[in-house]
Order: structure tokens, then C-alpha cells, then sequence
């Protein structure tokens, strides 16, 4: 009898695995558009920084907005859970590593107070800037129609793993179509890795989706669950998703790959295998004006049970200006994120983003050492 598979596995790619080929036609860098859109909101740099306390602040969000991006709050973060949030971040920033998930679990014990959602959303507002808010699943119907009604413009329901089907023991879950009907503001909802699971978001009427699970540098849950999809692979599969609802429905969805991105090729691979932009925080926490002053945690770090993020040091390496937009000093691809988009699209001939979604891609797992002897020996 021949012998049978008990499952055939699909190879999957990620962002050292792959390049982009350059286009048959060149443009100047300065003749492409970067702009990404969410609902009706529109950016002109296609870079979210990520919810998280160590990466964005209301300060910060406001900095993101004045670079072109969006920064992500926190809802469920210390800013909603303190008068004084930073005196906590110095504490977290100071401790040492054996000592700082149990305080996490700690500090992020105490209750989310709806009147500091809405102090915070009124802070990044009254700058002028456009707000989004995170929240997970669990408290969205509750703490999103607050951050709403303090001026937020956009709400991301961000979780692990989100599905448009979601079984529980409460008596009603989160209902997407019913969210979107009562808040009346773009949604995006997160994280997903699937066809089947982004096409089935997408039918709720969401504006974007989240794609990723796992890639993060502060964010464990690969390696504590099992779970996950390289970036490049997932991002190709929503994308498709996207591409088919668009064709049936005429109504387009933004696909945001995030995590995973630690460079402007990163970057490129992204927007190149299909998304509209990215969601970031590592290289955004590596900015001068982000709170964690050189430190970054994921949400799940302070899980009461199993903590699936963890505290690292990612440093500072410049300004916000200085990683988005330049002007640069290093050669590691990791500052004028913006620039670094643009001369790829030019390469590809791909005036927008859009255009830029058709440029070729090959599998090329010797694409960082081919040739590179003397930089890698350094």
C-alpha cells in the first residue's frame, strides 16, 4: 500500500526569502505617490506605528500625524488606565529584565477608565491631528463608542488572531457589521494571515485589515503558541482576498502588513506583495520622541496567565523625521523609510502604490549574502 501524508505542508516566505524585480519601465523617485487610504482618511506616508505604550503616546501620535503617518493608541494601554502614565513608563524603562514582565502584569491589572479614553483622543485632537484608537475585541463595543465620541477618526479592533467567527461562552460576541453601523468611522480589524479569513472580514464591512501573526520583535507568541505565517506569504493571501472581493463588490479594503518590518527593503517587500502600508513598531520605537526611550513591549506581555510578548531594548536611533524621511548617516536600510519606498517604486516604474502592488517578485533565499562577503564579515 502506498504510504499517505498525513498533512501536505505549503511552503511559506518571508522577508529575507524574496526580492523585487525592477520594472521594464524606470520613473524618477520623486514622481511616485505614497499615499495610503483608510475609509476616508488619507496618508501621505503608508506607515502606522504600532498600539503599543512603548511606541506610541498621545505626543507621539501627534509627531506620526505631522510626518505624514498615523500613530495607534493604546486604548486599553496605561494612558487609559493612569493620570500619570509616564511615571510608570520610567519604572518599566528602568527595571531590570527578570523583574519587568511581573510588574507589566501588574500595572496593566488596573481597570481601563473611559474618562482618560476620552482625555487622550481629546489631546492628539486638539493638535489637530487625526486619532485612532485600539482596542481588543472584548471591550470594543464598550470602550470604542467613548473614543468615538471624544473626535477619534478611526478604530482598530486588534487581536492575536481575529475571525470573522468567533465561538465563546458569552451569550453575544463582536458583531463587525453592527460595530461599523453604530460608530460611523472607519474600522480596521486585526490579525489575520488567510484568504478565507481576510475575504470573511472584509464581507463584514470593514475598511482594513491587519495581517500578521507574530513577526514582531517584542511579541513571543510564535514561539510560546506555535502559530504563524512568514509575512510575505500572508500578505500575498489577503491581498488576494482583497483583489477578489474588489472585483465582485467594487469597494476597496487597505491590507496593512504588521510586524516583521525592521527596514526600508522590508518595507518595499511589503507594499510589493500587496499591502497599502504597514503597521510598525520597532523602528518607530527607536525613535528619540517614542516613550519607551529605547524600550518596547508588546500587548500580550502582560497576559495574567501567559504573557506572550516580552520587554526588549531596541535603542534610539534618530529622530522621527530622521527613520521616515531622513536625511540619513547609515547604510542598514533602517532610516528614510519614506525615500527608501520611493527609489524601490521608481525602480518598478510604479507611479502609486496601487501600481506598484504588480511589480514581480522572485524566491531568493541568497538575496542578503550574495556578493556581500566583506559587509557580512564586518
Amino acid at each position: 500500500m502506498a504510504r499517505r501524508l498525513f498533512k501536505e505542508l505549503e511552503r511559506s516566505y518571508g522577508f529575507d526569502e524574496v526580492a523585487i524585480v525592477p520594472g521594464d519601465v524606470t520613473i524618477n523617485p520623486e514622481m511616485t505617490s505614497t499615499k495610503m487610504t483608510i475609509g476616508e482618511c488619507s496618508f501621505d506616508a503608508p506607515m502606522l506605528a504600532s498600539a503599543m505604550d512603548g511606541t506610541v503616546s498621545p505626543r507621539f501620535a501627534v509627531l506620526m500625524h505631522e510626518m505624514g503617518g498615523l500613530g495607534v493608541l493604546n486604548g486599553e494601554g496605561l494612558y487609559s488606565r493612569y493620570d500619570d502614565p509616564y511615571a510608570i513608563l520610567e519604572e518599566i524603562t528602568s527595571m531590570p529584565q527578570a523583574e519587568v514582565t511581573q510588574y507589566l502584569q501588574q500595572v496593566y491589572s488596573e481597570p481601563v477608565r473611559e474618562e482618560l479614553v476620552g482625555r487622550r483622543v481629546d489631546e492628539i485632537k486638539q493638535a489637530g491631528s487625526v486619532c485612532a484608537v485600539s482596542f481588543t475585541p472584548q471591550n470594543t463595543k464598550r470602550m470604542s463608542p467613548v473614543a468615538v465620541e471624544a473626535g477619534a477618526d478611526i478604530v482598530v479592533v486588534q487581536s492575536t488572531v481575529t475571525t470573522a467567527r468567533h465561538q465563546s461562552h458569552s451569550y453575544r460576541g463582536l458583531v463587525f457589521a453592527e460595530l461599523l453601523e453604530s460608530l460611523q468611522v472607519p474600522v480596521i480589524v486585526g490579525n489575520c494571515v488567510s484568504y478565507n479569513v481576510a475575504l470573511e472580514l472584509m464581507e463584514t464591512g470593514v475598511d482594513g485589515i491587519l495581517v500578521g501573526v507574530g513577526p514582531g520583535a517584542a511579541c513571543t507568541t510564535r514561539e510560546v503558541t506555535g502559530v504563524g505565517v512568514p509575512q510575505v506569504s500572508a500578505t500575498l493571501e489577503c491581498a488576494a482576498a482583497r483583489a477578489d472581493y474588489f472585483h465582485r463588490t467594487g469597494r476597496y479594503v487597505s491590507v496593512i502588513t504588521d510586524g516583521g518590518i525592521r527596514t526600508g527593503g522590508d518595507l518595499c517587500k511589503a507594499i510589493a506583495s500587496g499591502a497599502d502600508g504597514v503597521m510598525m513598531a520597532t523602528p518607530f520605537a527607536q525613535a528619540e520622541e517614542a516613550p519607551g526611550r529605547g524600550y518596547n513591549w508588546g500587548m500580550a506581555n502582560a497576559h495574567a496567565e501567559l504573557p506572550r510578548g516580552t520587554r526588549i531594548k531596541v535603542g534610539i536611533k534618530g529622530s522621527l523625521k530622521q527613520i521616515m524621511h531622513g536625511p540619513t548617516s547609515v547604510t542598514n536600510g533602517t532610516q528614510n523609510l519614506v525615500g527608501a519606498l520611493q527609489v524601490a517604486m521608481g525602480m518598478c516604474g510604479a507611479p502609486t502604490i496601487r501600481d506598484f502592488h504588480h511589480a514581480d517578485m522572485v524566491i531568493a533565499p541568497s538575496i542578503k549574502t550574495e556578493g556581500k562577503y566583506f559587509q557580512l564579515a564586518e
